[in-house]
Formats: structure tokens, C-alpha cells, sequence
């Protein structure tokens, strides 16, 4: 029968049972099932695990009843992590996971047990800190130039939420931070009276915030969750007098932070280990000699010519560019200033100032894309387009991005008529070498769990290795080719054992009503075309515990670009499918075994006890 969500019922609990009320006439009594190992487990246990009898339990009793006895002790956990798990762990190291999984679910000193029984064994492998599903901690070679890493961008990073009406506030910023966020934008224009400067959203309704507060949130949170260098990127809407005190104001504020070189142009990107803990300053340099005199009466002026003709919403094209002129405004632009505008000179004193804080100097391009990624040998330089210009850019050619992207950093930022703060697919960005797929961090959703799940590679620390054939050149001077097919370089097995933690974490009658959940799981590879594929387990129903226990093959072409998203749903017969959890995994950092999963919400922040237990294997 379908599942309907009634506010009037309601639920009780005991030990052994959930008991539903169904229309406040009658009980529904289901029975709690308690989680046992798999099959699986208990195979590797027995193929591990030594002795019988004494020191297996804390009264001395190891077998679970079922003939799975014995202890896996230091030793034995050695061999089981490098045989079946693929990690390199000492002895020592294996006896402090040991006593870690004893002191959680016994309470005991380490001196009063030694090593793991089955049910032991299978709570250290639902661990998702001790058993992860890829590896924690910084990895990856970090001495390469910056352009050899995909970088995380945030775009509109100030704002709280639409790009219309909302609050700008330093909030987001500081959250993007320690989300491990490495590239923050913020838009600068002057305030009401022209004397100061504001970080908001031209020419809409979203209320300002000081440039100042944002400039000390980002002191003090930059390194909060990792050491790499941290890129501002400014929209810079000020004259010269105010740039000048933004360069006065981010010298004050960042101190020896701040980085930037002493000539006027890169040879070459720095990389992120030489900047430990520094901030860097990218936008597009002023003019030389003149600016606009006065911005503010640019700003309020809705006849503006477009900036870009790539966005589109409903209405005539005039309305369209109008629109978006006036709205998304987002391409770094420099001071503004229109031919029949009076024009000032900058003092010599103003001019170095603020341009020589430019470490990555950035536009927009001027006449065709391909003139402009035209690589320069002498200097290296960001490009910025929008997602509708790296569609067309890359259909056309995509080998130019390609070879643009293994000296400079390309940066891509959504379409104007993202209002809600929505997001694009950031694969054709990656697939082609872009190093900023700039992201709305507000604008949750699917798109945006693949932000999260690439990220989460190389231990979080927002730079990720761009793969070795993104960066090669052949004899002709060829680079890789996105759209070229190719062979299939390894297959993924993945296979689904359990869940549990729903019932931690959510109300009894969260999901249905009248039973327990019906949970499901869905997975898709994200990658190149040819490698993007999903699958579904069954349905379990009427369990807080599903046990799937399946397997699924995916084959890749292209592995080092590949993501695994994994989404569980509870079934609603009659209503859309309930959330249940999600995350997204990049496939090159998976570590083969049995392993623990944890889930997270919508907004991508993690549940306290929702996991599953899941298994990887390349072949």
C-alpha cells in the first residue's frame, strides 16, 4: 500500500520493536533487527583471525555463536589491512586501532585486551575515521606550478544566498574557509558616499558588507582547515583613490600573508607548497593612466552596455543583455569608464600601489577565445569565461583550452540568469584542464555534491593534482582530446552491503508514518561521457538496517576524472522518494577493501551516524 506521511500518527519504542499507530485506531509492531557482520566479514575475519577461547572477549569469550571464533590481534590486523585493504600499517599503528575499537565499545583499558573478536572486528570496519574511504591527509606532489592543480572556487562568495536579494555578510566567506574553499571573489564598489569601499552584488538589492570585515574574516579563517595559499579574486569597481586604500587596507590586514612578486608579470605560477599560509590577490589590473571619476553614478545606471553576451533569460536579446548587465556583471572587470565620462589621471604615487598586489593577473577576453588562449611564453595569466563560453569554446576547440590550461589558469563562472544561485556541471571544466570552476557554495544541490566529492581528495586540503595527461604535449604539439573515445583503462566494482544510523540520526516516523523506512541506493559515475552510468540496488522495506548486499560493475575510460555519487532514497509509493543521504567520492581515491561510507545532507554537511558499508575492488 503507499506510504503516506500523516502528522496525526505517532510512534513508540522499546528495546525489541517500534509499535506505529495507524489513523489512532491500531498498532503496527515491527520487529528491531540487530546488524551482523556479512558474509563477507565474516570470511575475512576467519581468514585473519587466530586462536580461539581466551582474550577473544572481555569475559574470554570469542565465539559469536556461529562458529566465528578466535582474536585478530595486532599482528593479524597487519596482514588483513595490507592483503585485503591495500594500506601499509606498522604493528604499532594496528594495536592503537585495536585499542581505539576496544575503548569505544567496552569502555576498558588497552592492557585489558589485546585484539578484535568478529563483532569487534566488524565495528572497527564501520568506522568511516578508522577504516575511511580514501585517504585523509595531503598526498599528492604540491611543488608543481599552480596551474597543474584544479583549485577550489567559490563565486559571490559574500553572498548568503540568491543573487537578487540577499544578505552579503562575511559569514559565507568564513564557512567556505573551513569548508576547505581556496579561491574566495569579492566585489568591490564604493559606498553611498564614495569614501569607502563595499563588498556587494552590483546593481541588485543585496545589502553590503565592509571590505574590511571580509578582508579579516579571511585572515583569521584562511588556513583554518588547510595550509595552501588562499587566491582572492576582485571585481573591482573603485577609483584610484579607493583602490589605493584596498592596497592599503590588505597590506595592514594580511601583513606577511600577503604574496606578490616583485616584477610585473609570471614566467610561471608559483606552487602551492612554496606558499604555505600566504594569500594571494588576482583581478585584473587598473589602467594605467585614467579611470572613471565617478563609478557611483555608473553603478546606479541600468542602460549599461552588456559585459557579456552569453547569458539568457526569457524576453527580447535587448532585454536579455540589458538584464544581464545590470544583474551579473561578473567578470572581473576593470574600473569603469565610459568615453563620455570625465577622466582623471592617476598620481604615480596611487599606481604602483594597488597593481603591484596583483600576484595573478586576470581578464576577460577581448576579441575571439581562441586568439586568447593563444599561449604566451614569456608570462602566464587567468582567463576567465563564462559556462554558455566554455560550452561553445570547448566544442569547437578543445585542444586550445587544453594547452591554454597546462600554463595558465582558466577560470569558469556560471550564467547570468542563475538567480537562485544554482550551479552548472563542473566536468567539462575539468575534463578540458580548468583549474577554477567557480561555485555558488550556497547553491545546494547535485552540482554542488561534486564540487564536495572532488575536493574531498588529496585530504581536503583544496588543491587537487591535475592528471598526468592533462599536462602532456605530444610530438605535433598535441594534448589530450576530451572528446576522443577511448578503451576501457579499468573497471570499478562496487559492491553495497549495508546502512545503518538512520535511526540515530532522524525521527521514527521521519520517513513513513506507518513503518519503518524502505531504503534504496543509487550510484553514478560522473566523468567523461562515455564513463557516466548508474545503478540501483533493491528496495529493502521496513528496515532501519538495509542489508543489499550487491555488486556493480562500472567501467571506466577515464578513472583519474571520474566521481562516484552515491545517493540513498527511502521509496514513497505515492510521494517523491524520501533523502536519505549522499556523498561523492573521486574513483582515483578510493582504497580498495571493505569500507566505511559515511553520508551526508543535502547541504553537504555530515550526518552524525549515517554510513554504509561498501566495497571496492579495481580491476
Amino acid at each position: 500500500m503507499g506510504k503516506e506521511k500523516k502528522s496525526s500518527s505517532s510512534e513508540s519504542y522499546d528495546s525489541g520493536s517500534y509499535n506505529y499507530k495507524m489513523f489512532k485506531c491500531f498498532n503496527r509492531k515491527f520487529k528491531i533487527n540487530e546488524v551482523t557482520p556479512t558474509d563477507d566479514v565474516r570470511d575475512a575475519f576467519c581468514q585473519f583471525a587466530v586462536g580461539g577461547g581466551g582474550g577473544g572477549s572481555v569475559d574470554g569469550d570469542s565465539s559469536d555463536g556461529d562458529g566465528s571464533t578466535g582474536i585478530i590481534g595486532a599482528e593479524q590486523l597487519c596482514c588483513f589491512l595490507d592483503d585485503h585493504q591495500g594500506d601499509t600499517t606498522t604493528v604499532a599503528e594496528a594495536q592503537s586501532l585495536i585499542d581505539e575499537v576496544i575503548r569505544r565499545r567496552h569502555h576498558v583499558t588497552r592492557f585489558a585486551r589485546h585484539g578484535l573478536n568478529l563483532d569487534d572486528f566488524f565495528n572497527f570496519l564501520f568506522y568511516d575515521d578508522l577504516n575511511p574511504p580514501i585517504t585523509p591527509h595531503v598526498h599528492q606532489d604540491m611543488t608543481a606550478p599552480l596551474s597543474h592543480y584544479f583549485i577550489y572556487t567559490g563565486h559571490n562568495s559574500y553572498l548568503t544566498g540568491n543573487q537578487l536579494s540577499s544578505d552579503c555578510s562575511e559569514v559565507p566567506v568564513i564557512k567556505a574557509l573551513q569548508r576547505g574553499v581556496r579561491v574566495i571573489e569579492l566585489d568591490l564598489w564604493p559606498n553611498s558616499t564614495g569614501t569607502d569601499i563595499n563588498v556587494l552584488h552590483g546593481r541588485t538589492l543585496t545589502t553590503p558588507v565592509p571590505l574590511i570585515k571580509c578582508l579579516k574574516s579571511i585572515r583569521d579563517y584562511a588556513f583554518s582547515s588547510s595550509p595552501y595559499p588562499v587566491i582572492i579574486t576582485l571585481e573591482d569597481h573603485l577609483t584610484a583613490d579607493l583602490q589605493a586604500k584596498v592596497a592599503e587596507m590588505a597590506t595592514q590586514i594580511f601583513g606577511q600573508m600577503l604574496y606578490y612578486p616583485e616584477s610585473d608579470s609570471l614566467e610561471e605560477f608559483p606552487s602551492p607548497a612554496s606558499l604555505l599560509h600566504r594569500i594571494m590577490i588576482s583581478t585584473k589590473p587598473p589602467k594605467e593612466y585614467l579611470e572613471s571619476r565617478n563609478p557611483i553614478v555608473k553603478q546606479k545606471d541600468n542602460n549599461v552596455s552588456p559585459s557579456s553576451e552569453d547569458e539568457q533569460t526569457p524576453g527580447t536579446e535587448e532585454s536579455i543583455k540589458t538584464l544581464e548587465s545590470i544583474l551579473f556583471d561578473d567578470q572581473e572587470c576593470e574600473s569603469k569608464s565610459d568615453s563620455d565620462q570625465e577622466e582623471e589621471e592617476v598620481s604615480e604615487e596611487q599606481k604602483p600601489a594597488y597593481k603591484r598586489l596583483i600576484t595573478i593577473h586576470a581578464g576577460k577576453p577581448k576579441g575571439t577565445v581562441k586568439d586568447e588562449m593563444k599561449v604566451v611564453v614569456d608570462k602566464v595569466r587567468r582567463l576567465s569565461l563564462s559556462e554558455q563560453e566554455l560550452d561553445r569554446t570547448c566544442s569547437s576547440n578543445s585542444q586550445d583550452v587544453v594547452r591554454f590550461t597546462q600554463r595558465n589558469l582558466l577560470r569558469i563562472y556560471p550564467k547570468g540568469t542563475r538567480f537562485n544561485s544554482s550551479n552548472y556541471k563542473p566536468l567539462i571544466g575539468w575534463t578540458h584542464g580548468a583549474q577554477m570552476i567557480a561555485f555558488n557554495m550556497q547553491g545546494y544541490g547535485k552540482s554542488l555534491w561534486l564540487m564536495h566529492g572532488m575536493f574531498r581528495a588529496n585530504g581536503g586540503c583544496g588543491y587537487v593534482k591535475k592528471p598526468n595527461f592533462l599536462m602532456k604535449k605530444g610530438f605535433h604539439d598535441e594534448v589530450f582530446d576530451p572528446k576522443k573515445k577511448l578503451p576501457v583503462k579499468e573497471t570499478l566494482k562496487v559492491k553495497v552491503y549495508m546502512g545503518d544510523g538512520w535511526r540515530m540520526d532522524f525521527s521514527h516516523t521521519h520517513f513513513d508514518a506507518y513503518s519503518p523506512p524502505d531504503f534504496y541506493t543509487k550510484m553514478y559515475i560522473v566523468g567523461v561521457p562515455a564513463d557516466n552510468a548508474a545503478k540501483k540496488t533493491k528496495i529493502i522495506e521496513d528496515n532501519w538496517y538495509p542489508i543489499w548486499d550487491e555488486e556493480f560493475s562500472f567501467p571506466l575510460t577515464v578513472p583519474e576524472l571520474a566521481l562516484l555519487r552515491i545517493e540513498v532514497r527511502e521509496y514513497d509509493m505515492s510521494e517523491k522518494d524520501d533523502f536519505g543521504g549522499q556523498t561523492c567520492l573521486p574513483v582515483a581515491e578510493l582504497k580498495p577493501g571493505i569500507r566505511s561510507v559515511p553520508l551526508y545532507d543535502k547541504k553537504g554537511e555530515k550526518m552524525k551516524s549515517v554510513r554504509l558499508l561498501m566495497r571496492f575492488i579495481f580491476e
